[in-house]
C-alpha cells in the first residue's frame, strides 16, 4: 500500500506527522473533507499531468475549491495540461488514484503548490491511500513534500 510508502517516506526524511487512516473513503475533495470535518477548500488535492516528454509526473497540489487554469497552465509549463491517464497515475507517482499525495514519489515526479493553499493555516493533503491524509500548515508542506516551488495555475471551480 502507498500509505507505508509515506509513512517510510516521513521517516526517512524526520518528518514527526501522524498520518490520519479513516474508515470511510476519502478519495474525493469531499469525502475527504467529510472525513476530516473540515471545508472543502482546505484540503489540499493533488493534481497530475504529464511532461512533455510524457514519461513523468508533474503534481499540482491546490485548494480543494480550484481547479487548473488551462491558460495559466500553458504559460507557466509551455505546453497544454493533459491530466495522467488513470492507467498511468500508480506507475508515474507511485500511488493510487484517490491517494497521489506530494510524499514518496519517485524522483522523476516535479511537485508544486499552488497559491490558493496559502490561505489556510493547516491543509490536509492525502497520505497515499484513499482514506488517509495528513494535517500540515503550508510551510510543513513546501518542505516535506519537496515542492519546486509555490505557483499561480488554478482558478476557483465555483
Amino acid at each position: 500500500m502507498s500509505v507505508e510508502i509515506v509513512r517510510n517516506y516521513f521517516k526517512e526524511h524526520n518528518i514527526d506527522k501522524e498520518i490520519l487512516e479513516f474508515p470511510v473513503s476519502s478519495a474525493t475533495v469531499e469525502l475527504a473533507a467529510q472525513a476530516v470535518g473540515v471545508e472543502p477548500a482546505r484540503i489540499a488535492k493533488t493534481l497530475s499531468f504529464y511532461t512533455k516528454e510524457k514519461d513523468a509526473a508533474i503534481l499540482i497540489v491546490t485548494a480543494g475549491d480550484m481547479k487548473i487554469d488551462n491558460s495559466k497552465f500553458k504559460h507557466f509549463f509551455g505546453m497544454k495540461a493533459k491530466m495522467l491517464a488513470p492507467e498511468d497515475v500508480e506507475t508515474l507517482t507511485g500511488h493510487a488514484i484517490g491517494g497521489v499525495c506530494p510524499f514518496g514519489n519517485p524522483d522523476s515526479v516535479s511537485v508544486y503548490l499552488d497559491e490558493s493553499l496559502k490561505r489556510f493555516d493547516t491543509v490536509f493533503p492525502a497520505a497515499g491511500s484513499g482514506n488517509s491524509a495528513v494535517e500540515m500548515t503550508c510551510e510543513e508542506l513546501e518542505q516535506d513534500s519537496g515542492s519546486k516551488e509555490w505557483i499561480d495555475v488554478c482558478k476557483s471551480c465555483i
